[in-house]
C-alpha cells in the first residue's frame, strides 16, 4: 500500500516502526529493516523523502511527521529507526514538536555532532548540487544544524560503524570512522545506548548485525552484548 511517499505495511497493532533514510538516498536503502517487524506483525512505514531538495528545517516536519509518523495508527507507540542524515531530522523535529506516544529511537551512523567530510567538500564545485542544501548543514562549525541543538530528550541508541572502504574520505574524519562520519562524532549527550560494529557507513543498514541490534533496541530499550 502506497501512502504519498511511504509504503506502508498495513498491520493494526500497537507498534509502528517509521524508518528515515539519509542523505542522497531512497526508501530502498532501508527495506532490510522491513521484514523483522513486518514478522512481529508491526506496522512498517518506510519513507521516501526528498532529501537533497530541501534544508534540514524543511526536511523535518515533512520526513518525520507528514510522510511519517501521522501514517501510523492513530494510537500506536510510534518508534524510528534512521539512517545517517534521517537521524538529525528526528532530533530537529524533536526540538521543536511533541510526540505524545512517542516509544523508541535507534540511529545508525548519525552525524550527531556533524561530519568533518562537509567542512572540507563543501565549497568544492559540485558538492552543493550533488547533496542538496540539508548537506551543506551538516558540518561540524557553530552555524551546522547538529551543532546547534541540545542534548537529546528520548529514548535513543545510537549505532556507529568504523569500517571503511573509501579512503579519501576517511582522510578528512578522525579515526575510528564509517567512511562519512567518525564514530566519535556519532554521539550525543543524553544518549541510553551506543554501539560500535565493524560495518560501512553506506551499507550498515543491510548488516544481519546491525538489524538484530537495531530491533533489540527498540523491543527492549538495550543492545545486545558484543
Amino acid at each position: 500500500m502506497l501512502i504519498m511517499l511511504c509504503s506502508v505495511s498495513t498491520h493494526s497493532h500497537a507498534d509502528c516502526i517509521v524508518l528515515l533514510h539519509g542523505l542522497a538516498r531512497t526508501s530502498n536503502a532501508m527495506k532490510h529493516i522491513v521484514p523483522p517487524f513486518e514478522a512481529a506483525d508491526h506496522q512498517v512505514v518506510n519513507v521516501d523523502y526528498p532529501s537533497r531538495k530541501k534544508t534540514v528545517e524543511e526536511l523535518a516536519p515533512l520526513a518525520v511527521e507528514k510522510l511519517g509518523y501521522s501514517n501510523c495508527n492513530a494510537n500506536d507507540t510510534v518508534h524510528f529507526i534512521t539512517h545517517s542524515m534521517g537521524g538529525i531530522l528526528v532530533r530537529y523535529y524533536l526540538e521543536n514538536n511533541e510526540i505524545n506516544n512517542l516509544g523508541r529511537v535507534v540511529m545508525l551512523a548519525p552525524p550527531n555532532q556533524g561530519s568533518q567530510v562537509v567542512d572540507k567538500l563543501k565549497n568544492v564545485p559540485g558538492y552543493k548540487l550533488l547533496n542538496g542544501p540539508a548537506g551543506m548543514q551538516l558540518g561540524t562549525d557553530a552555524n551546522s544544524i547538529p551543532m546547534q541543538m541540545g542534548p537529546v530528550e528520548f529514548d535513543l541508541g545510537v549505532i556507529a560503524g568504523s569500517r571503511t572502504f573509501n579512503v579519501l574520505l576517511s582522510q578528512f574524519l578522525p579515526n575510528p570512522d564509517d567512511g562519512k562520519v567518525s564514530v566519535e562524532n556519532t554521539k550525543v549527550e543524553g544518549m541510553k545506548a551506543f554501539i560500535t560494529l565493524p560495518v560501512t557507513h553506506t551499507f550498515m543498514m543491510k548488516s544481519k548485525t546491525v538489524i538484530d541490534q537495531a530491533v533489540n533496541f527498540i523491543k527492549t530499550g538495550k543492545f545486545l552484548p558484543l
